[in-house]
Parts: structure tokens; C-alpha cells; sequence
């Protein structure tokens, strides 16, 4: 992985704020160091016309997560989450997270409108409880074109990058241990993170998921899990972790390179 520059400021205000310690840290060490966020990845931005079908009313909705392909949408300024199109209103989301990335949130589909065009996006949020949606306006957000999929295998302790149905990472995993379980489900990675330390306990960087720890919700930031490095491989392929799931140095490098934000994590027994 190519040195990157850490965001100096971030770090200041963090600091000024009281709130230097990041969960993903707290979560696998007694001293957490802050992991900071470089220039996000992305892949091709989806034309206006691609959600247009030969044969649409207004308010009819498609499917956008087929095992095909994926999407994502990145918080312009700022973003209302709807349990129903225009209906109920239950979170605010501002254009970065809380550790100054874009916000993400996965595509589940899309409502039209009169014109075949979408008007509402149904998204995946990184919130509590694991697995909460909601729909964003269409004109708060920027839509992406994912190629890319991630599978941790949790009774195999696996976790495989796929593009299409091609593997192109295969490697042992260590997860959570049975009292700090590694959550199941599917979810997305909604932020990529770099570690002041290299050779500390996350490795050289992190890949943030939209999945919380379900045992450890009085954590900083209600304990979100990630992919990390590890500066324990022998550990790895054991049950050990407070449910991040470690990886080796060099695949996280390696992932951290081919997974935008966005890319779909399915977590499965």
C-alpha cells in the first residue's frame, strides 16, 4: 500500500473534542489509537440514464441488489433516511461520517419516477440495529456502479473478495470469540480507514462494515465491526477477536487497493 497522508486536522479536532479513540480500536486493544481516513476509492459513476426501463409508471420500484452487480450513493451535503418515501422521517446524515469520511450508504433499489428515473433510493444504513433501512432522496445523494462483493465465512473462518463470480482473495480469518460473536448478516463497507501504525494491532488499515457488535453497544460509536490487519497472525483462523475480523497485513493491503465504499459484506455461519 502506497503511504498516504494522515488528515492532520482530523486528528487536531479529534483531539480538542475528547475523542481520539476510535472503536475499532477500542474494541481489540486496552490503548486505542485513532485510524484516519485517506481519499476514498471509487468506481464508475452510473450515467443518468441507467435506471431507465422500456416500460415504467411513476412510483413503481426495481431491485438494485442482484447477485449481478451492486450500487452505492455518497451524501452529497446532507441526507433525511424516510421509513417511506417522503414518510416519517428518523435519521439525519450529514456529508461526512463521524470519522470524517463520505457518508455510504448500500442500494437496495430504487423508486421511480414519471420520467423512469429514480426519485427515492431504498438503502442499507449504518445504524443499530444491524440491518436497519430507510429511502434518501435521489437529489441528496450520488449513485456508484459496484463490481465487487465481499463473503466471510464464519464457521470456515474465510473471508473471499469476489468480482463476479471470480474470486480474487481467498484467505484464513480470525473472528470473533463465542462471549464478542462476529455479527451475521448482510451488510456494506461504509468506510476505509488507515492506521497511524502500521505494525500496531490493526495492521496498516481497516475496512469499516455497517455491522455493530450486538454484545458491546456501550462502546464508542456502538461498536462497529471491521476488516483489519493484525500484528498477531498466528492467531489467525481462531475465534479470538471482540468481533472485527483480522486478517493478514498484506491481504488488507490488498483489499483496501480493490474495495470501494459501498461493496456489499455478507457475514455467514
Amino acid at each position: 500500500m502506497p503511504r498516504l497522508p494522515v488528515l492532520i486536522g482530523l486528528v487536531a479536532a479529534a483531539t480538542v473534542a475528547g475523542t481520539l479513540a476510535f472503536v475499532l480500536g477500542a474494541r481489540d486493544r486496552a490503548t486505542p489509537e485513532l485510524l484516519v481516513a485517506p481519499v476514498q476509492h471509487q468506481e464508475g459513476v452510473v450515467p443518468p440514464h441507467v435506471l431507465q426501463v422500456p416500460v415504467c409508471t411513476a412510483g413503481s420500484i426495481v431491485r438494485l441488489d442482484d447477485v449481478r452487480g451492486a450500487h452505492a450513493v455518497t451524501v452529497r451535503r446532507g441526507a433525511t433516511a424516510f421509513r417511506a418515501p417522503g414518510k416519517r422521517p428518523f435519521a439525519r446524515f450529514g456529508r461526512l461520517n463521524v470519522n470524517g469520511v463520505p457518508t455510504v450508504f448500500a442500494v437496495l433499489g430504487a423508486r421511480l419516477d414519471r420520467t423512469c428515473h429514480a426519485s427515492w433510493y431504498h438503502v442499507q444504513l449504518p445504524l443499530r440495529p444491524n440491518g436497519v433501512t430507510g429511502w434518501v432522496r435521489a437529489s441528496a445523494v450520488a449513485e456508484r456502479a459496484l463490481r465487487v462483493r465481499i463473503v466471510v465465512d464464519l464457521s470456515q473462518r474465510r473471508v473471499t473478495l469476489y468480482r463476479g463470480a471470480k474470486p480474487l482473495i481467498v484467505t484464513t480469518a480470525a473472528i470473533g470469540s463465542p462471549s464478542t460473536p462476529t455479527p451475521t448478516g448482510r451488510y456494506f463497507v461504509n468506510q476505509k480507514l488507515v492506521s497511524p501504525d502500521p505494525l500496531g494491532p490493526f495492521g496498516p488499515a481497516a475496512i469499516g462494515i455497517s455491522a455493530f457488535s450486538p454484545v458491546l453497544q456501550s462502546w464508542t460509536q456502538g461498536g462497529p465491526i471491521a476488516i483489519h490487519g493484525t500484528n498477531q497472525a498466528e492467531l489467525l483462523g481462531s475465534a479470538v477477536s471482540h468481533g472485527c475480523i483480522r486478517v493478514s497485513n498484506d491481504v488488507v493491503e490488498r483489499l483496501w487497493k480493490l474495495v470501494p465504499t459501498g461493496t456489499p459484506v455478507l457475514i455467514r455461519m
